[in-house]
């Protein structure tokens, strides 16, 4: 049944928990069937109101700073897999004491943290810590830059030049991140250049960590081929496989309800402002850069037909994506509805211009509206000082 949006407050953040459960079984089924781990990305879907449901079908989670390990240990109720650029010297012996896992993103990083950890490790002989290392394949088909961790200069991970004939003592894991919503014949290519630099290694190893960007709840994803090639890499260095994606889990799970606040002329193109912003709420739409979709509206220009520059309700002059066609004339109070803004979306919002920040709800599979969480003065206030 579709949503009843007269339960929804505007705007808001709308997870669907049937949809989030029919992405967890696929994504289950793959690990199954691969007897590999998968684990959720926090830095993609960090809504830890849903963690009791992702944790029916995913034992564990990835974080990308302190604050994301808490919250898995707190919500997901596990040590975090943990892979961060630098490693703060304040954090380091909490991010220790809450890890199963922590990725190096560099051989300086390993040998300035190094005697740490081995000395958690004989203090603490009941908490298996395990070590990796993030290597850089020289190789990636992500075409934006900004999400490109293979450009020149990257300070993403250690290419092959840097890395000795053995894998340092200590270090168990090769972890590589290289894909952004991609396919399994992407994978395909990544793990051909990978095992042409690293095979070596890979061989040394323990397990393997291949990073996110696996877009397996997609329509058209090949889930055969991701399955074999798992299955394949996994037997021929006899390791563990691990996967982390971010976008896979929380893909086109649910929406951001918004309501037009006003329609105006400018200079003979028609602008609806919404109780929303791309800038503040959708900075990913301008960072990739991607158009979103609206339901029930024309993603181009259509002649003849009442047509619109969506805008934010911020004074950044830029905050608008591009114009949209619609059915009927836009009014004040009419909803705008942009699909799959739950990944990568609400991770991101800030309260740029004091905007307050959209309220985030699940619509049950009971067909209820349950409201999270909303906010006000304090969530702006609390990020100032």
């Amino acid at each position: 049944m579709p949503i009843d949006y007269s339960q929804i407050p505007s705007p808001c953040f709308v997870l669907e928990e049937a949809l989030l459960r029919k992405n967890l079984r696929l994504i289950d089924s793959v690990q199954q069937a691969a007897g590999c781990k998968i684990i959720l990305a926090l830095k993609g879907f960090s809504m830890f109101s849903a963690f009791p449901i992702v944790r029916e079908y995913l034992e564990g989670a990835t974080a990308s700073s302190l604050n994301e390990v808490k919250l898995i240990n707190d919500y997901m109720g596990c040590p975090a897999h943990t892979y961060m650029p630098a490693y703060p010297e304040q954090e380091f012996q909490e991010i220790m004491e809450r890890s199963s896992h922590i990725t190096f993103n560099s051989l300086s990083q390993w040998e300035r943290f190094r005697e740490r950890v081995e000395n958690f490790r004989s203090a603490n002989p009941g908490h298996e810590l395990s070590c990796g290392i993030r290597v850089n394949p020289q190789y990636s088909e992500v075409e934006t830059d900004m999400y490109n961790p293979c450009v020149p200069g990257s300070r993403l991970g250690v290419t092959r030049d840097k890395l000795p004939d053995q894998l340092p003592e200590g270090i168990d894991g090769i972890h590589f991140h290289t894909l952004c919503e991609n396919g399994s014949d992407t994978l395909e290519r990544t793990l051909a250049a990978l095992e042409s630099r690293f095979g070596d290694l890979l061989k040394q190893a323990k397990w393997l960590n291949m990073g996110g960007g696996h877009l397996m709840t997609r329509k058209g994803y090949d889930i055969d081929k991701l399955i074999k090639l798992v299955s394949n890499i996994k037997a021929k260095y006899n390791l563990d496989v691990i996967l982390e994606p971010g976008s896979a889990i929380a893909w086109r799970t649910g929406v951001l309800v918004t309501t037009v606040l006003d329609v105006m002329d400018s200079q003979g193109i028609d602008v609806a402002i919404m109780d929303s912003s791309f800038a503040a709420h959708m900075p990913d739409t301008l960072e990739m850069p991607y158009k979103p979709v609206i339901s029930g509206a024309y993603h181009e220009p259509v002649q003849g037909k009442p047509t619109y520059r969506i805008g934010g309700m911020t004074c950044l002059a830029g905050d608008f994506i591009g114009d949209y066609s619609f059915d009927k004339p836009l009014n004040s109070g009419d909803l705008i509805i942009f699909e799959d803004m739950i990944h990568y979306t609400m991770v991101k919002t800030t309260t740029f211009n004091g905007v307050n920040l959209p309220s985030i709800g699940i619509w049950k599979e009971n067909q209820q509206f349950q409201l999270i969480r909303s906010y006000g003065y304090e969530s702006f206030k609390d990020r100032l000082s």
